[in-house]
């Protein structure tokens, strides 16, 4: 299928590993202009999308980021949300700075990027914004700190799909399920304790194993593109039945 995204200007937040460099190579595949960011440099990362780096939970690193992001492909044409992460314990022993860590890793980043790329979007009657959230800002599970994030981010979506469908920008979110990837939570898990990882993944997933970065990548190019014009404000579940809602 030919989703007609060669040429455009994509901006992956947290894109050096994982579900986010999967998306970032997945764009570059379509011939896009991708470039992301991240905390640390990497190795072996592909030279044709630059890494500018930075603390994206920082007001002013953000500001900053988005400037170098924009000098090196130019105006974004898609903005990825994917950078995110999970902190705290049970919510009595978690402080509240670990919460407004959280929020602001989670959720403001987001709205910081989305609202930075909107005049040119808006100039161009024109753009897609996808949020990486997760099930589990959809319902239950997970740590507080970032199920309640997550779930802001997706309320946030809506709202700003709400707003700016009048003038071509599209704003939906993918919410993954359980993902393996050589550097994520799951993979250490797994190492740690088979057993118990696989007795989980039996239990808890009806597809019978975790999903991979290149699936939910896969979903995300798509909702970006034109093929998916009448879709926004959509929170979609890519999680191999995982979920638990029935909507």
């Amino acid at each position: 299928m030919n989703l007609q995204l060669n040429g455009k200007a994509v901006f992956v937040t947290g894109g050096t590993k994982g579900i986010g460099k999967a998306i970032a190579e997945a764009f570059a595949a379509e011939g896009c202009k991708v470039a992301v960011c991240a905390r640390h440099e990497v190795d072996n990362f592909s030279e044709n999308i630059p890494i500018i780096l930075g603390d994206i939970t920082k007001f002013e690193e953000r500001e900053r980021i988005f400037k170098e992001v924009t000098a090196r492909i130019g105006p974004i044409d898609i903005l990825i949300n994917n950078a995110g992460g999970s902190n705290g314990a049970e919510i009595e022993k978690t402080t509240l700075d670990d919460f407004h860590q959280a929020f602001e890793l989670n959720y403001f980043s987001a709205v910081h990027f989305s609202k930075l790329v909107l005049p040119g979007m808006k100039a161009n009657q024109e753009g897609a914004i996808i949020q990486v959230s997760s099930i589990f800002g959809r319902e239950s599970g997970g740590k507080a700190t970032y199920n309640n994030a997550k779930a802001a981010l997706i309320s946030f979506t809506k709202a700003l799909a709400d707003e700016v469908m009048k003038e071509g920008i599209r704003v939906n979110s993918v919410a993954p399920g359980s993902i393996l990837h050589p550097t994520g939570n799951w993979q250490k898990r797994l190492d740690e304790n088979p057993e118990k990882i696989n007795d989980f993944v039996e239990a808890n997933i009806p597809a019978g194993r975790f999903g991979t970065p290149e699936e939910i990548a896969d979903v995300v190019v798509f909702m970006a593109s034109s093929k998916a014009s009448w879709v926004t404000g959509a929170s979609l579940q890519v999680d191999g039945g995982q979920s638990k809602m029935n909507m």
